[in-house]
């Protein structure tokens, strides 16, 4: 029995019909007869080598909506889709093709017959029916055709993309519903209409868009496709709609007759798009500013900035930590003035870890510091290229601070010309960077420090009036530490327990001797010269015994030899037991009536806490007595050396 596929191969080869098999998603040729390498004029080898698109080059819309249909309804027949010879004449051909699959894959099979042929056939075949049967028959002819008009249009009409015909005059032939929607004309406003003049006639900047320079003329003008993947569509109501087309070139005979226009909305593509795109450049400011909290931490950190405590049992201190607990919770601005080292920025951490702003920075500044040039920088930032060096965009400290507090020490150092700039961002809360246009909102908190009287500042025309007064909401004074002498000993104690635990020293007594001294020195550095003594102490200190080497007051250090033995003098017992109460009474007093602990007076003594309590006893000594007229005050953890 004969095989079946030889007997298949054996037909391809000898029908004189040309017959091609295609594989349209890959645009190959996988299979040509030899009818049809005669009728395309190449061997065999050279034309399964070429695209099959090459072969309707000339008409791609076309072959692109044949393609469909064939796919769509398994079989499908066109008399206008004519091929290219190998040396460029079109050739009119009828093509029949069927959908193939194989492997999964769909395939296209053509049958292809030269139309000079088929006519003479046809001819001979419509003559003969025409005697036999008629007018019935051509009836018959007519439906097919109007069945295969029908077709097309309900292909058009499926289609998402809009699609729409022009002629060679720019008159538009024919017009897909998805065209009507997006554009928002009627199919019978446009058809006969140049529609160029009515949807391609401005450029997105508003310029006129020539029709010489169309892409879309220029299709059937060249005979070649061209796409166009960001422009605008005006639609009925003048409003320009972003769209991406392609225009492919229609022939009749070989003549370029006019254009097919296939186009979509990107309208919704471009909207997402910039929306990552500022997406992305909020990442990256958000990861500039993190970076740029993160690196003020670290700073903070390399400072050497131990967990201080507000400490201190003294009228001016009572009275500070009063004022800290009424303007905290509030958004109000502070002032706080005094002199250098008494605790300025102790007290402005204090404010700000118990206000509503705790959870984000306390942004310091110090105006000090910065260079005059600098300061607009600084305080509100710079976009790139503003001046010479700025190679990137730089977050201001008042961006910084957003949804904190910044803290402007020294802010009597401001030049006077920025100071107009600074009182706008303290009354609207808006700033724009250096070299920008953009206005950007901020919610800043700003306490300001200064050792200066701004008021003298105010009247000697270095400081503007305006802005003193919208600083200076909350005053508060930081006293010097000369003028609250009852503050020392527990000052001294919490600084000598904290360098004892830096330097991993044993901690030495703190005996009433090295208080009455610390008391009786006037302190011109104030809390942070007598951090760096305490600090001292402990490092020159080779025991348990405290050294302190305390400078006098004209700066010149204190003899080092023992001072000379005054006439010794000899007290009653009377006297002795005097002399004791007293010194007890001084202890309890230093101590603020503490008899144990660290800050106790039992340790200031070097005595038992048990002995001290019978030696008060026996004196009729209530330590209660010695304690302040006031409750304890609270402590405020901080992160800042006094100031």
């Amino acid at each position: 029995m004969p095989d079946p596929n030889a007997a298949s191969q054996l037909l391809l080869q000898h029908m004189q019909s040309a017959s091609l098999v295609i594989d349209p998603i890959h645009d190959r040729i996988l299979h040509a007869n030899p009818a049809c390498c005669a009728l395309l004029g190449w061997p065999l080898d050279e034309l399964l080598a070429q695209r099959a698109s090459r072969l309707w080059a000339h008409d791609l819309g076309a072959l692109v909506t044949f393609t469909e249909e064939v796919q769509v309804r398994g079989n499908a027949w066109r008399d206008g889709l004519g091929l290219l010879h190998r040396d460029g004449e079109r050739l009119e051909v009828e093509i029949e093709g069927s959908r193939l699959e194989h492997d999964g894959t769909i395939l296209l099979g053509l049958l292809i017959q030269q139309r000079r042929r088929l006519d003479a056939l046809r001819g001979l075949a419509e003559a003969e029916r025409y005697q036999r049967q008629g007018l019935l028959e051509w009836q018959g002819v007519e439906r097919i055709f109007r069945q295969f008009e029908r077709q097309n249009q309900l292909i058009l009409g499926a289609a998402g993309e809009g699609i729409y015909g022009v002629n060679r005059n720019g008159e538009t032939t024919f017009v897909n519903p998805a065209a009507e929607r997006i554009l928002g004309w009627r199919a019978d406003d446009l058809i006969g209409h140049n529609i160029h003049d009515l949807i391609h006639h401005h450029h997105p900047d508003g310029s006129t868009y020539d029709g010489h320079t169309c892409p879309i003329y220029a299709a059937f003008n060249d005979g070649e496709v061209h796409q166009v993947a960001d422009e605008v569509f005006w639609n009925k109501a003048g409003k320009p709609i972003p769209v991406d087309y392609t225009s492919t070139p229609l022939r009749d005979d070989g003549e370029l007759v006019g254009a097919v226009v296939v186009f979509r909305d990107i309208s919704e593509r471009l909207e997402t798009e910039r929306r990552l795109r500022q997406a992305l450049r909020e990442v990256q400011q958000l990861k500039q500013r993190l970076e740029l909290e993160n690196a003020y931490l670290q700073e903070e950190i390399r400072g050497e900035y131990a967990q201080h405590d507000l400490v201190g049992r003294s009228a001016a201190m009572q009275q500070v930590i009063h004022q800290i607990e009424l303007v905290a919770p509030t958004g109000a601005n502070v002032l706080i003035t005094g002199e250098s080292g008494t605790g300025k920025e102790l007290i402005a951490r204090a404010i700000h870890d118990n206000s509503g702003r705790s959870r984000r920075p306390l942004i310091r500044v110090n105006c000090a510091a910065v260079p005059r040039e600098l300061f607009e920088s600084e305080f509100f930032g710079h976009i790139r290229g503003a001046f010479t060096g700025a190679l990137n965009d730089r977050v201001g400290r008042f961006e910084l601070a957003d949804g904190g507090t910044l803290f402007l020490d020294e802010v009597g150092e401001i030049p006077l010309e920025l100071q107009s700039k600074l009182l706008r961002v303290l009354q609207e809360q808006q700033l724009e960077r250096v070299g920008d246009t953009r206005t950007r909102q901020v919610d800043v908190r700003v306490i300001a420090a200064t050792n200066r009287d701004l008021r003298q500042e105010v009247r000697a025309g270095r400081f503007r009036e305006d802005l003193y007064f919208r600083l200076n909401v909350f005053p508060i004074e930081s006293a010097p530490l000369r003028q609250r002498p009852e503050d020392i000993p527990p000052l001294a104690q919490h600084f000598l327990s904290r360098a004892c635990r830096q330097l991993n020293r044993p901690e030495p007594s703190l005996r009433l001797a090295d208080i009455q001294r610390l008391q009786a020195y006037s302190w011109p550095g104030n809390i942070r010269e007598l951090e760096n003594l305490i600090e001292r102490a402990v490092i020159i200190s080779p025991g348990t015994r405290l050294r302190l080497d305390l400078p006098n007051d004209n700066g010149n250090e204190a003899p080092s030899q023992p001072p000379v033995e005054q006439e010794m003098r000899i007290f009653t017992q009377g006297e002795q037991r005097r002399q004791m109460r007293e010194n007890l009474i001084a202890a309890l007093t230093a101590c603020a009536g503490r008899i144990s602990g660290k800050d106790g007076a039992a340790r200031l003594l070097e005595l038992k806490p048990t002995t001290l309590r019978s030696r008060l006893e026996s004196f009729a000594i209530d330590p209660r007595d010695y304690r302040p007229g006031r409750s304890q005050p609270r402590r405020y953890e901080t992160s800042q050396t006094p100031r």
